[in-house]
């Protein structure tokens, strides 16, 4: 199971990660008013997936004797509207053949964090030390407020 840890000061928007033993900053770019000290989350969003496409693709490789000498991965996020995709592009070096170049791209499509962000899932908020519950049922409907505005029901002419 994977856990990390999140932290935030006064700077912004500067965010100190830790995740095992590992520690890494995240920021935004200063037109977002941060001061770029670190990937911006959805670039750790991207690194992410290559990262898992890499090591996954590398096992396959290995356990089948394969001449995958390195792997390059390219990814890109596009957000328009509604429209959310993520275009990844695979570069081999090695002897590989065309069935092994399309093998290794079958499984870069079932990779965990591949089908872990096409699946979707679930993403619970607490907060701690925990809210009163009706503090917290108030916060929720104004937020439900905020997001889904009321309004009149569309009237149906028969």
């Amino acid at each position: 199971m994977a856990r990390a840890q999140a932290r935030v000061g006064t700077v912004n928007y500067r965010t100190t990660i830790t995740t095992g033993r590992h520690e890494l900053i995240a920021d935004e770019m200063p037109t977002l008013g941060g001061a770029d000290a670190g990937p911006a989350p959805y670039d750790l969003l991207l690194a992410s997936l290559g990262a898992c496409t890499a090591i996954t693709l590398r096992m396959y490789a290995e356990r089948k004797k394969w001449p995958l000498e390195a792997l390059e991965i390219s990814l890109h996020y596009e957000h328009k509207g509604d429209m959310q995709r993520i275009e990844r592009t695979l570069r081999f070096t090695g002897a590989l053949d065309e069935s092994q170049r399309a093998r290794l791209a079958d499984i870069a499509e079932r990779t965990p964090v591949t089908l872990t962000l096409k699946g979707g899932l679930p993403i619970t908020t607490d907060v701690d030390p925990p809210l009163a519950a009706a503090t917290l049922d108030a916060k929720l409907d104004e937020a439900l407020e905020e997001t889904f505005p009321a309004s009149d029901p569309v009237s149906i002419a028969r």
